[in-house]
């Protein structure tokens, strides 16, 4: 065990780690803490270990890394084809109306907003295809919410986020893709309220990458992370 992150797996050519909630996967800052690649360097004692995946910085959960170039070109190629299956919790507001669903619109950047990383459906997209289904239905405080797996089958930043927020149920604690964008712009500032944080109702939004599966070097691997605690007392409250 170490204080860095949670290693899910580990061998030769591969570590696999569950990211923290609120951890930027490259490096902003000079403390190598700040990042999680920072970390990786720290924990294998070189500066050798590459990013396959990036999450969000508020998206928790499995990392793959390669220990060297060779293995991050191959397991890169995989990514690109799509053929690494990508499984994530999410707790959303309200109570959606089908037991499973796909999500099949176009992304693209949204030029009506401030926020300059953020996207939106928009016709003239890249195409983005999302499945959905609902593992649980729940009321908490007298709200309504429901707990959800989704599979992103095309790789698009902030997919999940946006087709669930277009779909009426935005995840819980987004800051940009909620009820409201200003948040995000006084979080960037450090300028959150105590009435923003209520409102948003967890420190960072409640979206883990629970699972991947692939095909690689002539073998299945499968590898699995569960959400942390402040995700689980959510929606078991």
């Amino acid at each position: 065990m170490n204080d860095l992150f949670e290693v899910i797996h580990e061998d030769s050519d591969l570590l696999v780690v569950n990211k923290p909630a609120g951890l930027v996967c490259h490096p902003t800052k000079t403390d190598e803490r700040s990042s999680l690649i920072g970390r990786v360097r720290l924990y294998l004692g070189h500066a050798e270990g590459r990013l396959v995946n990036r999450l969000d910085r508020e998206t928790s959960g499995l990392v793959l890394l390669a220990k060297s170039s060779p293995v991050a070109g191959e397991l890169g190629k995989l990514i690109e084809r799509n053929a690494v299956r990508k499984n994530y919790s999410t707790i959303v507001h309200g109570f959606i109306p089908q037991d499973a669903f796909t999500i099949d619109l176009p992304l693209g950047k949204d030029k009506n907003s401030a926020v300059a990383i953020k996207d939106c459906v928009r016709p003239d997209g890249a195409a983005a295809k999302t499945n959905v289904r609902a593992a649980k239905r729940f009321v908490r405080e007298g709200r309504e919410f429901s707990l959800l797996s989704v599979e992103p089958v095309t790789g698009r930043k902030h997919q999940i986020r946006i087709h669930l927020a277009h779909a009426g149920h935005p995840i819980v604690g987004d800051k940009i893709y909620g009820a409201d964008e200003q948040i995000y712009l006084r979080f960037v500032v450090n300028r959150m309220t105590a009435e923003d944080s209520a409102r948003l109702l967890l420190s960072n939004h409640a979206l883990h990458a629970e699972r991947l599966d692939f095909r690689w070097r002539e073998r299945e691997w499968q590898f699995n992370a569960a959400p942390n605690e402040e995700f689980e007392k959510f929606h078991r409250a």
